[in-house]
């Protein structure tokens, strides 16, 4: 786990004697800070909340950014002259150094202000002390886990679009993460569709356990997965953090009980439609550009070897569009919101997508594969 914070740098006899010289590549520094500056808030309840935590030492830079529900920690090599620590304004510098032609920035400090150069140019912008930031949360007795990061990658992927963004019902405004019997399970819901992914995950059944993520902190550490390597999530009984090697993210969790999801799943249903999940995508975004503006539906009907998707507004018009489909089943309309349709086969992509139906008033229910489900509640149009 990356270390935290180490105070010892910030102390010396007088704040005018404090100083921080360090020097690494412009693309490194901006790389750091644009890892850490999306969790600054534009209107932070304390001033020191809208400044990055700069400390040089033993060869690195680490980088602090946090708005108290959610910090963000990361490292990269750099040339320490002498080893120190400050705050900066984290947007104004992440901007100075984006307009800053590539080579070496040096950075020295004294006291609170920092003289920026690279190449000819150089800039002097006033910051904090490095006392006044927030200390890192520190976890003790956390359950442990080593996710690989493309599986995460995909588990939010395939859920993050369904989160509620409904302030009156909190708990829905995050995703239920559970490690239980022997799997990875990840489920959003905004009380019209349900998005549910789930993988095999080795861990001791002593670790098991659920928490809520918070939205912001999903799209966070969305951002920073990749496709490779793993990522240790490390959980508390109201924290969770999220360790990459040279980043750390560490969120508060959502409070509360999340609804029993299970129970709006579907178990059983009347017919299975598989459909080309990119075509399905291309078909639906060109009929709804004629669909009612507020309620943006479209509707499907299926029959022996063709599929019909319809829109129509009154002051537009309408489209159709038929589709030929390996389907020998009965014939059954539905009504779908466009966007709640398109949503999930984004996310999906390329391949076959199972789209479960059994009447036009019952939800659908699409799959891919045994690792994504999506529950989606029918349009009910007069």
């Amino acid at each position: 786990m990356l270390a935290l914070p180490d105070k010892s740098l910030y102390n010396a006899e007088k704040p005018k004697e404090r100083i921080m010289k360090f020097a690494l590549a412009k693309q490194v520094l901006l790389d750091g800070l644009n890892k850490v500056a999306g969790v600054v808030s534009s209107r932070p309840s304390m001033p020191i909340l809208s400044n990055v935590l700069l400390e040089a030492a033993d060869g690195e830079l680490k980088l602090t950014t946090t708005n108290m529900e959610l910090t963000i920690l990361a490292k990269v090599p750099c040339m320490v002259e002498t080893p120190g620590a400050i705050t900066l304004p984290a947007k104004k510098l992440q901007s100075i150094i984006r307009e800053m032609r590539d080579g070496e920035v040096s950075v020295d400090t004294k006291g609170s202000i920092a003289t920026i150069r690279c190449n000819r140019a150089q800039f002097k912008l006033n910051g904090l002390l490095a006392e006044e930031f927030p200390s890192l949360p520190v976890f003790k007795e956390a359950r442990e886990f080593k996710v690989p990061q493309g599986m995460l990658n995909r588990g939010f992927r395939y859920t993050e679009f369904a989160i509620s963004n409904d302030g009156t019902r909190y708990i829905l405004n995050g995703i239920y993460t559970c490690f239980q019997d022997g799997k990875l399970t990840l489920v959003a819901t905004d009380g019209r569709r349900l998005a549910l992914f789930e993988n095999e995950l080795e861990f001791p059944e002593s670790q098991q356990v659920d928490i809520n993520l918070p939205s912001r902190a999903v799209a966070e550490v969305h951002r920073l997965l990749g496709d490779d390597g793993d990522v240790i999530v490390r959980i508390t009984s109201n924290q969770a953090s999220f360790d990459f090697g040279d980043t750390l993210l560490v969120t508060k969790l959502i409070d509360g009980k999340y609804p029993n999801y299970r129970q709006v799943i579907p178990t059983r249903s009347a017919e299975n439609i598989v459909l080309p999940a990119a075509e399905l995508n291309e078909t639906v975004r060109r009929v709804s550009l004629l669909s009612a503006e507020k309620a943006n539906t479209v509707r499907f009907r299926f029959a022996p070897g063709v599929m019909e998707v319809q829109s129509s507004a009154a002051n537009l018009g309408e489209a159709n569009e038929e589709v030929p489909i390996n389907y020998d089943g009965r014939e059954i309309a539905i009504t779908f919101n466009a966007d709640f349709i398109l949503a999930p086969l984004k996310a999906v992509g390329d391949g076959d997508v199972v789209l479960k139906l059994t009447d036009s008033s019952s939800p659908g229910v699409m799959r891919v594969q045994d690792e994504f489900l999506y529950v989606l509640m029918p349009m009910h149009l007069s």
